[in-house]
């Protein structure tokens, strides 16, 4: 794997997350019925901080909560060994909510599409407004982010890699070559 260009370093990662939460408030106006909601495993860790910045602009943090989409996927059957399911950690209930879906990477929108299924099971939210770190395109579903930090084109060749201190020790992204 070779890193072929430096998108975001920390400074510009924890600017892109204050621009975010500044943008969303915007739309939204309020916390008041906003729950920020982060997909496994990475969107996790980025949905909790976009909560914290919420919360130091509002003075308040929203609700906040961990989705695992694993057995939503279309893709599940397709994998010989068992799929590592982990807990969803939502204690709130998500009817008439303005949910905000957070994930790492936008890619195919598969990943997303389960996380919407998923997010039916639970109730019906007032609103669902996806926030994305990275959109790198090649959509096979008609999703598209209503917030995003970059937008990154990509072949097919390539991946997009979101590191973040709680995972890897450092916040960046980086676009990688993954052909050898």
């Amino acid at each position: 794997m070779t890193i072929l260009q430096k998108i975001l370093d920390e400074q510009g990662f924890d600017r892109m997350l204050s621009r975010l939460a500044h943008e969303i408030l915007e739309r939204n106006q309020t916390l008041d019925s906003l729950a920020v909601i982060g997909l496994r495993t990475r969107g996790e860790f980025v949905a909790r901080r976009l909560a914290a910045k919420l919360g130091e602009i509002e003075g308040r943090t929203p609700d906040l909560g961990v989705l695992d989409v694993t057995l939503y996927r279309d893709d599940v059957r397709q994998h010989l060994r068992q799929p590592e399911v982990r807990a969803t950690e939502i204690t709130f209930d998500i009817t008439d909510k303005h949910v905000i879906l957070v994930d790492d990477v936008l890619f195919t929108g598969r990943t997303v599409r389960s996380a919407l299924n998923a997010l039916v099971d639970l109730g019906r939210a007032r609103t669902i407004q996806l926030v994305v770190l990275v959109d790198r395109g090649h959509r096979e579903l008609p999703i598209r982010a209503d917030f995003t930090g970059k937008n990154v084109t990509t072949s097919r060749g390539q991946e997009v890699r979101v590191r973040l201190r709680e995972v890897d020790g450092h916040d960046g992204i980086d676009l990688v070559s993954i052909e050898e």
